[in-house]
């Protein structure tokens, strides 16, 4: 019982400490805050991304990434390209992705792939064919971005395309689930026309 007051009552000290270090003692201002390096933006780059997403549109992203600059780093490179890639400025993603070093690119690719991947999933074609356009060029064995790309370039009318990256899906995906059935369909229609 003396051991639960005591380790209770050296508890209480620190809380105290706490709350004078962070919030001054009674009558006296505040103690000066120093932010955590990332506490501009609140926190990692994925929190960095959730504040910015509202605003990854053509009209708004340059001036919001100026305001809210992502961190540094792969992961704010791959947050900040993705967020250029929503907003459909693709070559903007591109320019933010080669800015690092040549064995970092594909790992910025691949956050872009997982914030762009629910847009092909719900149908998106426009945009999400030139999302997964971006992420197969550093990604060029990434076989759900060949799926969804191709997919998308077929909608699109984007035959070439549609049949190079199509085919290089089947090269690597061999389940044999709707995906693989609906590629070969495709391919099929692409090579019956002339």
């Amino acid at each position: 019982m003396h051991r639960a007051l005591y380790v209770a009552g050296w508890g209480y000290v620190a809380l105290c400490g706490w709350v004078v270090a962070t919030h001054g003692a009674p009558g006296l201002p505040p103690a000066p805050r120093r932010p955590h390096p990332v506490a501009a933006f609140g926190g990692g780059a994925g929190e960095w991304f959730t504040r910015v997403k509202p605003f990854c549109n053509a009209v708004e992203v340059e001036v919001r990434q100026q305001q809210l600059p992502p961190p540094s780093g792969v992961e704010g490179a791959g947050y900040s390209a993705a967020c250029y890639a929503l907003a459909g400025k693709i070559e903007r993603a591109r320019t933010v992705i080669d800015a690092l070093a040549a064995g970092e690119r594909a790992q910025a690719a691949n956050i872009v792939f997982n914030i762009g991947h629910p847009v092909a999933d719900a149908g998106d074609d426009q945009s999400a064919g030139p999302i997964m356009r971006l992420v197969v060029s550093y990604q060029p064995d990434n076989y759900m971005a060949l799926y969804h790309a191709g997919m998308s370039e077929y909608i699109l009318g984007q035959m070439d395309f549609a049949r190079t990256h199509l085919r290089k899906f089947l090269d690597l995906y061999h389940d044999p689930d709707g995906y693989r059935n609906n590629a070969v369909e495709v391919l099929k229609r692409l090579d019956a026309k002339p």
